[in-house]
């Protein structure tokens, strides 16, 4: 007597490589665009701080006796947080970017400067006596601007 098939339920090889091949075009698509979303939030540091200078920039000029903006030449980054202390300003320890400040009587102007994707670009942003944001190279484009 002849055995009798049962029918078994399941997924062919076909059908799950089908299945493997969809999520891998997806991950393709997804994953670049999330990593350009983490690098684009970590740009926010930069626009914050840059907005805070700009906003003790004023303060300074306001109380400075010779009506001054601040001049610092120095680099503020998290391994040297305090160079700004004389603005009223310190840079968070856990900061990504380095911050300078240039400035003469008429006016200044800030720049913070880091590579948020260790990459061969970085990511630059500057601040002024205009007080416009301008992002002068984009590290998430690797383009200027």
């Amino acid at each position: 007597m002849p055995k009798r098939r049962t029918n078994q339920s399941g997924f062919t090889l076909i059908e799950l490589m089908i299945v493997v091949v969809i999520i891998g075009i997806l991950a393709a698509l997804a994953i670049p665009r999330f990593f350009g979303a983490t690098t684009r939030t970590k740009q926010g540091e930069a626009k914050i701080i840059l907005k805070q200078i700009a906003t003790f920039q004023l303060t300074y000029r306001v109380d400075s006796p010779t009506n001054n903006y601040f001049i610092s030449g120095a680099t503020a980054s998290a391994g040297n947080p305090n160079a700004f202390n004389a603005l009223g300003l310190t840079i968070p320890p856990q900061a990504r970017y380095s911050y300078q400040i240039q400035a003469d009587g008429i006016g200044w102007i800030a720049t913070a400067t880091a590579n948020l994707d260790d990459d061969a670009y970085q990511d630059q942003w500057t601040i002024g006596t205009s007080n416009q944001l301008i992002n002068t190279q984009n590290d998430v484009t690797d383009a200027p601007g």
